[in-house]
């Protein structure tokens, strides 16, 4: 019988697997991969309650899916987002800064605040125009580039720039990041993977036999939220394009109403007489 994995995108799916108190040897190689370029730099980390209490009234709360604090203090917070929501962008640098600043109690000396790392990982293209999937940022002088803290890092990855197939993994980055777009697709742990013993654990962890009655409710409930907002999404996308075109088609139609007759304009523009002689009483 084949094995059924639930979907990691999802917010549930992704803290049972990354950000449980089981997932540490799976949250370790998972950030050793994607932040540390496969190095073997985090020996153990302390897996954290992802919810950053505000220390300031009436400031915003504040969730993330996964937060650990590294053996040298680094604090890192990670969020997996699957819609391309206004202000995301802004949003991530709020909850980095927010998990920088918290560190503090009133009084408290500066030189106590030890570096955060916010990974993002998106179900959507952040950044159109470059094929890069993982992308870095630091504070930097503008015009020479030199660094003026690596305090606060932020790192994106966005998965629909990943398009290696399951043959072509070679790298524990490739095997994560497919492990992530695609382990929901899959009805076993395929060799090449399982061999990785985070991954495979993972995978195990991933399993939908293994999620309680009421963490599949949860899921299937989250999974359809997401479906129906993206649609959403689309829709009004679809909708601001048609806006767009009729407003093109009335511009070109008005240029042209000295030139040509309403029926011509009307073959050209695809807009209707009736639209057409509106703008000429309009005019």
């Amino acid at each position: 019988m084949p094995t059924v994995f639930i979907n990691p995108k999802t917010d549930l799916a992704f803290k049972k697997i990354f950000g449980s108190k089981q997932s540490k040897d799976i949250l370790i190689s998972f950030l050793n991969a994607i932040v540390y370029n496969e190095q073997d730099t985090i020996k153990d980390l302390v897996i954290l309650d992802p919810y950053q209490a505000p220390k300031i009234k009436g400031m915003k709360d504040s969730y993330l899916d996964v937060k650990a604090t590294l053996v040298d203090n680094t604090t890192v917070i990670i969020e997996m987002q699957v819609l391309n929501v206004l202000g995301f962008e802004k949003r991530v640098l709020y909850n980095a800064a927010k998990a920088f600043s918290i560190q503090l109690g009133v009084g408290e000396d500066y030189t106590l605040l030890n570096p955060v790392i916010a990974l993002t990982i998106t179900d959507f293209e952040m950044f159109s125009g470059g094929e890069r999937i993982i992308s870095r940022y630091r504070l930097k002088e503008k015009d020479d580039l030199t660094d003026y803290s690596d305090d606060i890092e932020l790192i994106f990855v966005e998965l629909p720039k990943f398009t290696k197939e399951l043959n072509n993994l070679e790298t524990l980055v490739d095997k994560w990041l497919y492990f992530l777009k695609s382990a929901n697709q899959l009805t076993s742990v395929p060799p090449q993977m399982g061999e990785v013993p985070a991954i495979n654990h993972a995978f195990t962890v991933a399993q939908q036999s293994n999620l309680s009655r009421k963490e599949l409710e949860i899921l299937e409930k989250r999974q359809m939220f997401l479906h129906d907002n993206r649609n959403a999404i689309l829709k009004a996308r679809q909708e601001g394009e048609q806006i767009g075109e009729k407003r093109k088609a009335l511009e070109i139609a008005r240029q042209l109403l000295d030139v040509l007759d309403v029926e011509t304009i009307s073959h050209k523009t695809g807009l209707s007489v009736a639209e057409i002689q509106q703008l000429t009483v309009d005019s």
